[in-house]
């Protein structure tokens, strides 16, 4: 299940308060009027955007925006839940077979686990489940990476655009070297493209790269603990093997407060 990702819109919006309240309070407002700059924003934006599209094919930069999406919607994983729900189907299964557990499987959204289960109904060797589910995990991790990566380029990129357009606001300057008046108002101009670009590069997308690389490693852990529920479904392990199993891939804080709720729970039944 999605949700909305709070903390990506809020740390860009603290980070662009804090330049915004930073030149304020050195200049008042028209220290702010005077860091915006038409012509940088345009050299720096086209120049990104341009050269992106030269390093990426059209399905790629198609990918990017779906994962850029991403970085501001958030995967509700709860690692507690899914042990529950794989030592039910494990109880379950060991139970009525595991032909009784096409019906659970049908109230399941994640379509992995619904892919796993499936094929441990079929009757499908552990082994090949394992390949065909790790598989699908690195082809996940691969689509990720590709997207991710186009991101990555674009903080690469972005402060390199600012100084191609402080080299051209220099070169504009010294050609008016006989005005001495407009050259600190022309250099100014100029630097402005590296601040544009270092604010992008370092406030908007490789922050945001660097969150879709948590994401990714959150969610391939996911899918492995995945990976050993469904094993452990298909070839009968007992549930509460299972149960130790799954559990230790919890963090070692949460399995102290997990296993102590599991003996409350056996206390009260």
């Amino acid at each position: 299940m999605k949700k909305s990702d709070i903390l990506t819109p809020v740390g860009i919006g603290l980070g662009a308060t804090m330049l915004l309240l930073g030149i304020y309070f050195n200049d008042g407002f028209g220290g702010v009027t005077s860091f915006i700059q038409i012509s940088s924003m345009v050299v720096v934006i086209g120049g990104l955007t341009g050269a992106l599209f030269v390093n990426f094919n059209f399905a790629e930069m198609k990918l990017s925006l779906r994962v850029f999406k991403e970085s501001f919607r958030d995967d509700d994983y709860n690692l507690r839940e899914l042990i529950q729900l794989f030592i039910s189907l494990s109880e379950k299964a060991r139970r009525e077979g595991l032909l009784a557990l096409e019906s659970e499987v049908e109230e399941l959204d994640d379509p992995f686990i619904k892919k796993g289960i499936y094929l441990a109904i079929d009757g499908i060797e552990p082994e090949v489940i394992n390949d065909i589910m790790n598989a699908e995990i690195a082809a996940t991790e691969e689509r990720h990476s590709k997207g991710r990566s186009i991101i990555e380029k674009a903080g690469e990129y972005a402060p390199a655009w600012g100084m191609i357009g402080t080299l051209i606001g220099l070169i504009l300057m010294l050609n008016q070297l006989n005005n001495p008046e407009t050259l600190g108002p022309s250099m100014a101009v100029a630097l402005l493209t590296t601040f544009y670009g270092m604010v992008l590069a370092n406030l908007v997308f490789l922050p945001i790269a660097g969150k879709l690389v948590s994401r990714t490693e959150e969610e391939i852990f996911m899918k492995q603990v995945v990976v050993e529920g469904v094993i452990g479904v298909q070839s009968g392990q007992n549930p509460k093997i299972l149960e130790e199993k799954l559990s230790a891939f919890l963090p070692a804080e949460t399995t102290k407060d997990y296993q102590e709720e599991e003996d409350q729970k056996e206390e009260v039944t």
